[in-house]
């Protein structure tokens, strides 16, 4: 089994060559090289690009995963899938310009995924960090916060879930630095999608596992109450009255699933600014 798609410029970086061959000896500089997965970022004609590239992780580290309850993530497939679907549904994210398989079986297949390097952009992490220490335009927080609701309803909406939707996982650009031209007054993006999964409609474990630790990562960081009320408004689309009430069980269940990141990290239950158990 092989399958190769490249975009844009990377077809004439690899045109002819052994793509598979041209991955695995691909130099840049490194991010990650560990668990049978290689990142690096390299430059192509004074433009930077991502290389992910997979060379298996053989049957232990697979079998460790189902034995813990988790799927384990075998490929830059979900990855190149999860992006192509963002950008079919109007979601901002890395721009995916090269995606290589080859092998049937699982632990020993290899696999490239190809972007192009988002520039100008901050995580929203640092960034809420940032307004802790210096202020922030409440007006611009508030554009923010819409625009990552808007993030969320759409993927869940579209049958995506992320697996691991946190703060550090959306970059931010400056206004106007918009590649995808999406109708976006400030471009937030959503990225790290290799644990992500595409389905008709995510299951309610997969939803409060992403609402969940979206709430952790955005406690203690100084968002209000209010904040976190917009915040929910934007997402449902509904009243807060109604969705607080029709919503309750799913809000609940996010709500303790941030409580058991947290103690996880933390060793201590948070105070929750939305007051649920």
């Amino acid at each position: 089994m092989e399958f190769v798609e490249l975009r844009g410029p990377v077809k004439d970086l690899w045109s002819g060559a052994d793509v598979f061959a041209q991955a695995r000896r691909q130099q840049g500089k490194i991010f990650k090289d560990k668990d049978g997965r290689r990142t690096l970022r390299f430059e192509f004609n004074g433009k930077r690009y991502f290389l992910k590239f997979h060379n298996g992780v053989g049957w232990r580290e697979i079998i460790k995963n189902l034995v813990t309850l988790k799927l384990p993530v075998v490929g830059a497939r979900d990855e190149w899938l999860a992006l192509n679907r963002l950008r079919d549904v109007g979601v901002n994210s890395m721009i995916a310009l090269g995606f290589g398989e080859r092998g049937r079986n699982p632990a020993t297949r290899e696999s490239f995924l190809i972007t192009a390097e988002l520039k100008q952009t901050e995580t929203l992490e640092n960034l809420v960090a940032a307004w802790q220490r210096e202020g922030v335009d409440i007006t611009y927080k508030r554009k923010v916060l819409a625009e990552v609701a808007r993030i969320a309803r759409t993927i869940h909406a579209n049958g995506i879930n992320h697996r691991d939707l946190y703060l550090c996982h959306f970059l931010v650009g400056e206004p106007g630095a918009n590649p995808l031209n999406f109708d976006t007054e400030i471009p937030v993006f959503l990225v790290d999608l290799h644990r992500a999964q595409i389905r008709s409609s995510v299951p309610r474990r997969w939803l409060v596992k992403d609402i969940g630790a979206l709430y952790y990562s955005a406690l203690n960081v100084g968002f209000t109450r209010r904040d976190f009320l917009r915040f929910l408004r934007a997402y449902y689309q509904k009243p807060l009255r109604q969705l607080l009430a029709s919503e309750a069980g799913i809000l609940r269940a996010a709500s303790r699933r941030a409580i058991q990141i947290h103690r996880r990290d933390f060793g201590q239950v948070p105070v929750l600014p939305l007051g649920m158990p």
